[in-house]
């Protein structure tokens, strides 16, 4: 591949689901360090990368009207992860960003499930083929760093813990795929304004089983943790209870859990026909909810 390639490149950007998420202390700076064991659903947004003469970047997809000028400017003072992301690759490899990319934003917005982070790693990774970079290079720890702390554990889009600000990375206990349904309340939930709400006490990270491979096992272990940030997301999002309690009342849900900092709940299903039924069931119930049926643990790049 080459900055002369004539094809298209198209990237699936997946939600990133939080298991279980621990906040863990304080920082000097007045963020919070975390624990959370992360893993990918095959439901998410979608990045397409073809040549242009200089950079090009547009939106599109159920929720591109929720973003504003800032988000959709292509300039490198861009308000928008993506850009950010081709700009910054693009002066540390020293190439020509001489690209279109094509955003079609499937998640909604500030919904707990990493849209941003995972659209600006899909562009990084979309990137890095079309330049015939090397995901080792040097430089990548840093650049994402700058732009976002969950970009890291969204590029290579697999199951992994995450500690500190989302800095240490270490590999997940093999965990297998199961159905999952994803529900959104129709609501952004801004992690700032969760964090204002949070007055709960800092937990020590434990140690985690050696596999995760039976669902069985996974759920037994998932219900031994739990979601420090759900309290403080329902006082933002009250309608975050409804969703809770939609899940938890679906045949087969084994475990109904809040991600991130909201406001998507995800349900997790030993049986796909349940989770479909489930998600059928939901939607009629709440049109005006954003209800997904998927698998955990099943993303694919392309």
């Amino acid at each position: 591949m080459s900055s002369t390639r004539t094809k298209t490149l198209t990237i699936f950007a997946p939600a990133k689901i939080n298991l279980y998420l621990h906040v863990t202390g304080r920082l000097d700076n007045g963020y919070h360090s975390l624990d959370s064991l992360v893993a990918f659903a095959d439901i998410g947004d979608q990045l397409r990368i073809e040549p242009a003469q200089d950079f090009e970047f547009e939106i599109n997809g159920p929720y591109a009207r929720m973003l504003g000028p800032k988000e959709q400017d292509a300039s490198p003072h861009s308000g928008n992860l993506v850009v950010q992301a081709a700009w910054a690759l693009a002066r540390a490899a020293q190439k020509v960003p001489n690209v279109k990319a094509t955003l079609t934003k499937n998640l909604p917005i500030a919904s707990g499930l990493g849209g941003g982070s995972s659209d600006a790693a899909a562009m990084l990774w979309g990137l890095l083929e079309w330049w015939e970079l090397s995901t080792q290079a040097h430089y990548l720890p840093g650049l994402m760093a700058r732009i976002g702390a969950d970009i890291p554990v969204c590029l290579p889009c697999k199951p992994a813990r995450m500690r500190g600000i989302g800095d240490i990375l270490d590999p997940a206990p093999p965990m297998g795929e199961a159905p999952i349904v994803l529900v959104n309340p129709a609501k952004a939930c801004l992690t700032a304004d969760v964090f204002r709400h949070y007055s709960g006490t800092y937990k020590e990270p434990h140690t985690l089983p050696d596999s995760l491979l039976d669902f069985k096992n996974l759920i037994a272990f998932l219900k031994t943790q739990e979601n420090d940030l759900y309290e403080p997301a329902c006082a933002v999002v009250p309608e975050i209870r409804n969703v809770m309690n939609a899940l938890e009342a679906q045949k087969g849900c084994a475990l109904a859990r809040l991600s991130g900092s909201g406001a998507t709940c995800f349900g997790l299903f030993e049986d796909e026909a349940n989770a479909q039924d489930a998600a059928r069931s939901i939607a009629e119930e709440n049109p005006d909810w954003w209800v997904k049926v998927g698998w955990l643990n099943r993303p694919e790049r392309y």
